[in-house]
Parts: structure tokens; C-alpha cells; sequence
């Protein structure tokens, strides 16, 4: 080597192109697949426990007396069971509604931070609901909270990950419209 020569730069090779277009949503594609899995192992491990059919007493899992209850049901509709018996329907609304926010991912602010984090949320849940739909023709519900004589409809971490999606989303569109 010679003194007072400059030494090369490493070569860095730029990600591929495909890799380029994804980078800049990495938060929302970590937050999607987070909420996907975590929705997806509680339910398997909810199976693996409870036989489907599970409601009330004695096989639900008491994990707060008297508020939050672990079942195992199906909903063949959806939120409140809309639209009950019409599964099939509804995995094609899934399926548009997440083709619909990546053909309309910039307009609806996917390059913002909170946008990345609300939208992960949401479509990890839509995700995580149409899963369940194409396995068992029902989406799996488990989770049972009860306030005192009134019992909420019994949900799962995929809908508690579109209702906090969608609700950010309302939040952060109410205060920074565009």
C-alpha cells in the first residue's frame, strides 16, 4: 500500500428495486405482520384448548371473574354479527378492501408514520380475519368481556387491531386534515 493513497470505499450495492419500493412502508408491513401472527397464535392456542362451541359455563376460562371470559365461537358475520351467514361475501369484501388501500396507499397517507401504524393494524386484522375465513368458513372469536349484567359482543385480537386502526386513523384525520 502506498502512503498518502486514498483507500477505496467499500462497495454498498443498493437493494433491489422491488426491496426499494417496500422500504419506505416497513413500519406497516412490521405492524401487519405483528398483529397477523399475534391474532393467528391466539387463536390457534385458543383451539388447542377449548372446543369450538365453548360459551358460558363451565368450559369458558374465567381470567377476571365477572369481566373477561375466554369462549370459543364462530361469527359468520361480521362486527355485532352483521350480516350473519354471509362469510363468503365478506372474504371478498376482505380481500378488496386491502387491494383497495394498496392501489390508494398514498392518498391515504401510507408514507406517514401514523398512517404506516394504523393501516398495519387494520389490514394485520383483516388479514387475520380473512385467514379464518378461508380455513374454517367462520372467523374464531374469543374474547368475552362482561360489564356487569351487560356482555359485549365476543371479538378477537384481529377485530381489536381494525377497531384501534380505524380509530387512530378517524383520530389523526381529525386533527391533521388534509
Amino acid at each position: 500500500m502506498v502512503s498518502g493513497a486514498p483507500t477505496p470505499e467499500p462497495s454498498v450495492l443498493p437493494p433491489p428495486a422491488g426491496l426499494r419500493r417496500l422500504l419506505p412502508y416497513r413500519l406497516f408491513w412490521i405492524i401487519a405482520l405483528v398483529t397477523l401472527v399475534v391474532d393467528q397464535l391466539s387463536k390457534l392456542c385458543l383451539e388447542a384448548r377449548l372446543p369450538f362451541g365453548t360459551y358460558g359455563e363451565p368450559g369458558a376460562i374465567r381470567i377476571v371473574p365477572n369481566f373477561l371470559h375466554l369462549v370459543h365461537v364462530g361469527n359468520t358475520g361480521a362486527a355485532w354479527s352483521m350480516f350473519s351467514g354471509r362469510s363468503l361475501f365478506l372474504a371478498v369484501l376482505a380481500a378488496a378492501t386491502l387491494a383497495a388501500i394498496f392501489i390508494w396507499r398514498r392518498a391515504l397517507g401510507l408514507q406517514d408514520r401514523v398512517g404506516q401504524v394504523c393501516f398495519g393494524l387494520l389490514c394485520g386484522g383483516i388479514t387475520g380475519n380473512l385467514a379464518d375465513r378461508l380455513r374454517h368458513g367462520y372467523v374464531v372469536d374469543f374474547i368475552d368481556l362482561h360489564f356487569g349484567s351487560y356482555v359485549y359482543p365476543t371479538f378477537n385480537i384481529a377485530d381489536a387491531g381494525i377497531c384501534i386502526g380505524v380509530g387512530l386513523y378517524l383520530l389523526h384525520s381529525l386533527r391533521h386534515p388534509a
